[in-house]
């Protein structure tokens, strides 16, 4: 198995509703309003609606809960849904304090996207078992995706 490029994209965000601390940790609601995706085979723009369910918990640990539309270039509409990890340290904490940005690799931030399309252009994103990793950006996230394949 190998890891190939698959696309990057970057999610414009709200600033976050915050839902406040409950039995599962503090919730955070940060909706996406737009943002870009571009690969080897796709590229496009992500729609408004989507956003990120996230869940802190006391250890510092973020829980990723993210869904979103996005619309290919020409015209396919892919619905993709992730799980995912970030680690709340210093430099996280410091960028978003100061409305800075990361650097990929600056915290542990991966994410599992899991796409769906019934546009049979776009099909072969249904069987693609993705990883990515994420970094923070001001008002917005950016992750580099890669799909899992066999030799």
């Amino acid at each position: 198995m190998k890891l190939e490029p698959l696309m990057t994209y970057r999610a414009d965000l709200k600033p976050p509703v915050d839902a406040g601390s409950g039995p599962f940790g503090h919730r955070m609601i940060f909706e996406v309003v737009g943002g870009s995706f571009e690969g080897p085979r796709l590229r496009g723009q992500l729609l408004t609606g989507g956003a990120d369910w996230f869940l802190l918990d006391d250890q510092g640990v973020g829980r990723l809960d993210v869904r979103g539309t996005f619309e290919t270039d020409d015209g396919a509409v892919v619905y993709v849904q992730y799980p995912g990890v970030l680690v709340m340290n210093e430099k996280v904490q410091a960028a978003l304090a100061a409305g800075g940005e990361l650097a990929f690799g600056d915290t542990h931030f991966m994410t599992q996207p899991r796409f769906e399309t019934g546009d049979e252009r776009y099909t072969w994103l249904n069987s693609v078992v993705a990883v990515a990793e994420g970094r923070v950006l001001p008002n917005a996230v950016e992750y580099r995706v890669f799909a899992c394949v066999n030799d």
